[in-house]
């Protein structure tokens, strides 16, 4: 079955009943599933464009930006999703690289990657297929290459990554894991990642002063670094004590929010 998300100004106009339910219960997505188009059964999701910005950019729910961080197609994009989506995959990209060693195969990584958006989900663990993960993988492998080969390429210039090519084809990969790159790729994770993040590490700091994401050496203590997080007129501060306690946090937050938009729209029944 092909799925299909469709972003409109305003949803209510499609669905209005049960388009309030998507939003108030569910996570502001109302699927229709088993639809007969061109001979073919299809699937579609009306979803209000600026939830669909807020999810790929903020990854406020994780559900829709969790599907596109797998091979879609764009039909038709009057607002630049393509583009817009860059951010999610980046994202995407320095959360499971946090989640892995200094080796493993470009393969690895990207089912890393697919998995993030069915960490936490309950319906893992009974419904679905235990191999759905490697089945996707192995079955787009050159569509996962084409979408993130470009930030891997980028990362591999920072020389927070290199590659070297194994005998059966595969593509092993090496990152440094120290502080300073595990500080790297938290400041790419959305902005309410990294705000649990700092909450949950009870390091929070605020400063009244404008600037930008990055890393700089904690004066408080040696080897500790900070994140700093543009929000406006404020900059949050996650300390990090050391990148297997950055990504156990990071990991733990995904699966909340995972379990959480789940659990709502299987509640809602969409």
């Amino acid at each position: 079955m092909t799925d299909y998300i469709i972003g409109v100004a305003d949803p209510k106009q499609w669905h209005s009943e049960i388009t309030d339910i998507a939003n108030d219960i569910g996570v502001s997505v109302h699927f229709n599933p088993f639809v007969s188009c061109n001979n073919k059964m299809v699937k579609y999701g009306v979803v209000r464009m600026h939830d669909l910005i807020q999810d790929i950019l903020g990854w406020e729910r994780l559900y829709l930006s969790g599907r596109l961080q797998k091979p879609m197609n764009i039909l038709v994009d009057n607002l630049d999703i393509e583009n817009v989506n860059t951010v999610n995959l980046k994202a995407a990209t320095s959360a499971a690289l946090l989640l892995f060693p200094s080796k493993f195969t470009e393969e690895d990584l990207y089912a890393k990657i697919c998995s993030l958006s069915y960490m936490g989900d309950l319906r893992m663990l009974f419904a679905e297929d235990k191999n759905k993960v490697n089945k996707i993988v192995q079955g787009q492998f050159h569509l996962f290459e084409k979408m993130y080969k470009p930030l891997l390429e980028e990362y591999e210039t920072k020389n927070l990554l290199r590659f070297s090519s194994a005998g059966d084809k595969q593509v092993n990969i090496f990152q440094d894991c120290g502080l300073s790159t595990a500080s790297t790729l938290v400041s790419s994770l959305p902005s309410s990642i990294r705000s649990e993040m700092a909450m949950k590490l009870e390091d929070k700091r605020i400063l009244d002063d404008y600037g930008y994401p990055g890393t700089y050496p904690d004066p408080a203590g040696p080897g500790r670094f900070r994140v700093m997080i543009a929000t406006g007129r404020v900059r949050q501060q996650v300390v990090i004590g050391s990148k297997e306690q950055a990504a156990e946090c990071m990991n733990r937050l995904v699966r909340r929010k995972v379990m959480f938009s789940s659990t709502r729209q299987a509640v809602a029944g969409l």
